[in-house]
């Protein structure tokens, strides 16, 4: 195991694993197995066996099915010389993904104009069903009232996931709910810390793995705030500080270049979760609906 923390601890492995070819990315895990400790070769081989999978797991599904902690998956990327899972996911993806593929999975280069409209409005129609499927009906009335029972609301998101928090926090304003819509993580750290239990955090993630908003929401969920969060199917780490899950299902891989599926099927969630917000007061939101109609009227000729 020294060998294992020498490595993980040396600017120069994290470098060389940077310049390393995809292609050499497998080569590299076989050549290193035999200084691995245990828990790090049976997560090595799992990757190996299954490259295709992994890019579309999450750091606790691996943990998961290698029968390790999330820990020893981050420090069996960290050997490598990555600086995390995520980048061991691109990687493996760089290797096995063919490059139109970035742009949407289902795409081909030969594709005509007709066949991307028809794969991307297939592949889009599809994520709804699907999420439609999994959501579950109990949880999203126990979000609603979690969110009515609470003086004010922060919303959380980075990267793609932050212009579905923006669009949250406008819908909740809409119908009279105290919102604040919070995309930089610094200062998401620092209001998730000063929550408390009159406050309700609605966290967006797709991934779930995502540094900022895991810390957020676990910084939220210690300082007493109830806790929601939209997040893929499956199991990730903020789902262990989220009293509420609402689960989306994309074959959104985290290592296109722009989300698609996965912010239709959150903005899907959203649309139903104001809707259900908005009924369960229903005078006060239609009065604050029109209201702001008429505010909003005088931007428009």
């Amino acid at each position: 195991m020294a060998t294992s923390k020498r490595l993980s601890q040396t600017p120069s492995a994290t470098a060389e694993f940077s310049r390393s070819s995809p292609q050499a990315m497998l080569a590299r895990i076989q050549s290193l197995l035999p200084s691995m400790g245990a828990a790090s070769q049976r997560i090595g081989e799992f990757v190996i066996r299954h490259p295709a999978e992994v890019v579309h797991m999450s750091v606790s599904e691996v943990a998961e099915r290698t029968q390790c902690s999330e820990g020893s998956v981050v420090g069996f990327c960290k050997l490598l010389g990555a600086t995390g899972f995520q980048q061991l996911k691109i990687a493996l993806a760089q290797q096995i993904v063919q490059p139109v593929q970035y742009i949407h999975e289902d795409l081909a280069a030969q594709d005509t104009p007709a066949q991307v409209v028809s794969k991307i409005f297939h592949s889009n129609i599809q994520t709804l069903q699907e999420t439609e499927s999994v959501l579950d009906v109990e949880a999203l009335s126990a979000a609603v009232e979690l969110i009515r029972g609470a003086r004010r609301v922060e919303i959380y998101g980075i990267g793609s996931s932050a212009v579905i928090a923006h669009d949250a926090h406008y819908r909740m304003l809409r119908i009279g709910l105290h919102a604040t819509a919070i995309t930089d993580s610094h200062v998401q750290a620092i209001s998730a810390s000063l929550t408390g239990p009159d406050v309700a955090v609605l966290t967006i993630s797709h991934s779930g793995s995502t540094h900022e908003t895991v810390l957020a929401t676990r910084l939220a969920k210690e300082a007493g705030a109830r806790t929601v969060c939209i997040t893929n199917f499956g199991k990730s780490p903020i789902q262990e500080y989220a009293d509420v899950v609402l689960h989306t299902i994309s074959r959104e891989t985290r290592f296109r270049t722009e989300a698609m599926t996965s912010r239709l099927a959150q903005l899907a969630i959203i649309d139903t979760l104001i809707a259900c917000l908005a009924l369960s007061d229903y005078d006060k939101a239609v009065s604050t609906l029109r209201s702001t109609f008429d505010v909003l009227s005088n931007k428009r000729y």
